[in-house]
């Protein structure tokens, strides 16, 4: 008999202790890490409560950026998605990291641990899907019919053919070099919209865990194009007013790991801006460049412009090839000027292709534009009425006309620049805005300076009758005709 009880009592503390970890992240995640000598620091408590609410529904966006060792990996990528399963029986996961072999790293660590704690959590392995990146489980005593499944994959990588009731999304930049790629930034901004959010089932949610490397990665992005969309747990290396820890000004994230004092070595070999990035979770552009972008307010909608003035200024490719294999763009930027003097970047159009797409795009966008003014750069090269002969067939029944431009590109772009230092520039919020703000940091040493000649193009018109009356006259003068 006294051998009976001591069972049934440790039957009951088992119970009891496998209730408490499948209702309780923090329980799992110490019962997990216990057999490494590991417990988590008050940053990934912090952590685990911001997950917890994403498992039980309260957040469905969350956004998780920590500087590099704080191990936000260890407990959003490997030991979230088994306690997931384990509270979502039949739950699907796609985890995509910057490559697909990072991603199947994180999910064999989360595999090994279904294997070794999994009848704690009410789950088992499935026997014909225990691959690394590709695992099923399936539930114990009632939940047996039931079956989640696991799929890790790259960042960009294919998808299709899978749903997800969570995404996760860890560590989406590889490297410095494509952080400032705005290609590859575009490429990954491109595969979240369209397949990742694709492959959501109602009510899916979604976990980015990162940390930043550039003012547009894709957590930049996100909270530029999505504001109050997600819930962003933002933890520096080094603390700042408001801590949400509230640690003291200047203590150190984890200092078990790395103290102060390590940290402030890494600022100095590191430099200022990459430290703000990559520990701070501050990305910063560049100093010294001739715009702020960052004084460019981005609006929900556009306003009401029947009693505004506005013109859609271009700038021609000149090169459509060029060595380096990144030829320019043709652009077609609309501006607004409103009564009180401030401006809006209403649209951009933007296109590399031949001499015949080209005049494509501008019938197309002065059709969509309907009254307002197409203003095109004077190219001096032409014989006198040859540019505007060619443009009255192109353009037969819109508003045009030139603007004849003199000086350096960095003067005439010199006062909308002041404008946008003065936060006198707004911009609708679209899937331009990435490209043109790019571009406005880099200049006037940027590879591509298209959208900066366009936009002063249109603001010298707006502003400076000496630019916009000899061309509202060439614009009548072949109406007319």
């Amino acid at each position: 008999m006294p051998n009976s009880t001591a069972r049934s009592e440790r039957l009951k503390r088992e119970w009891a202790f496998r209730r408490t970890i499948r209702g309780n992240l923090t329980a799992w995640a110490e019962l997990a890490l216990a057999a490494n000598g590991q417990t988590p620091a008050a940053h990934h408590r912090l952590l685990l409560d911001a997950l917890t609410d994403v498992a039980d529904g309260r957040t469905d966006r969350l956004m998780v950026l920590m500087p590099p060792g704080s191990a936000k990996s260890t407990y959003a990528s490997v030991l979230f998605p088994p306690w997931f399963l384990s509270r979502h029986p039949g739950a699907e996961i796609i985890a995509a990291s910057h490559t697909s072999d990072l991603a199947e790293h994180f999910g064999q660590r989360g595999r090994d641990l279904v294997r070794e704690h999994g009848k704690r959590l009410g789950l088992r392995l499935a026997p014909d899907a225990r691959a690394a990146g590709r695992w099923e489980v399936l539930g114990l005593a009632a939940k047996a019919n039931q079956r989640g499944r696991y799929l890790a994959a790259g960042v960009r990588g294919p998808i299709i053919g899978r749903r997800a009731d969570l995404a996760l999304i860890d560590d989406p930049v590889k490297s410095q070099a494509e952080a400032e790629s705005l290609t590859i930034r575009d490429a990954t901004w491109n595969w979240y919209r369209t397949d990742l959010l694709s492959r959501l089932k109602p009510g899916g949610r979604v976990v980015l865990i990162m940390t930043r490397w550039h003012e547009d990665d894709l957590g930049g992005r996100l909270l530029a194009q999505q504001p109050g969309e997600w819930r962003c747990l933002r933890l520096p290396a080094l603390a700042e007013p408001d801590d949400p820890l509230d640690r003291a000004e200047g203590d150190a994230l984890w200092p078990d790991w790395e103290d102060r004092a390590a940290l402030e070595r890494k600022r100095t070999s590191l430099g200022a801006r990459s430290f703000a990035a990559l520990f701070q979770q501050d990305p910063r552009p560049p100093q010294g460049n001739m715009f702020t972008p960052a004084r460019i307010t981005l609006l929900g909608a556009a306003p009401d412009i029947s009693s505004g003035r506005l013109v859609r200024a271009w700038d021609l490719a000149a090169t459509p090839k060029r060595a380096d294999n990144n030829p320019d763009w043709t652009v077609g930027l609309k501006l607004l000027r409103d009564e009180a003097g401030r401006f809006m970047v209403l649209d951009i159009v933007r296109l590399r292709g031949s001499p015949h797409e080209v005049e494509l795009l501008v019938q197309a966008t002065a059709r969509a534009d309907g009254d307002v003014f197409q203003c095109f750069p004077k190219d001096p090269g032409q014989a006198p009425g040859f540019q505007e002969a060619q443009f009255a067939r192109l353009l037969a029944g819109y508003r045009f006309g030139f603007s004849p431009e003199r000086g350096a590109k960095t003067a005439r772009a010199a006062p909308v620049a002041a404008q946008i230092e003065a936060g006198n520039l707004s911009a609708i919020r679209a899937d331009w805005n990435a490209a043109l703000l790019e571009e406005l940091r880099g200049f006037p040493d940027g590879g591509h300076d298209d959208q900066v000649d366009a936009l002063s193009r249109a603001f010298a018109w707006l502003v400076m009758e000496k630019v916009a009356a000899p061309a509202r006259m060439v614009a009548n003068r072949w109406m007319d005709r």
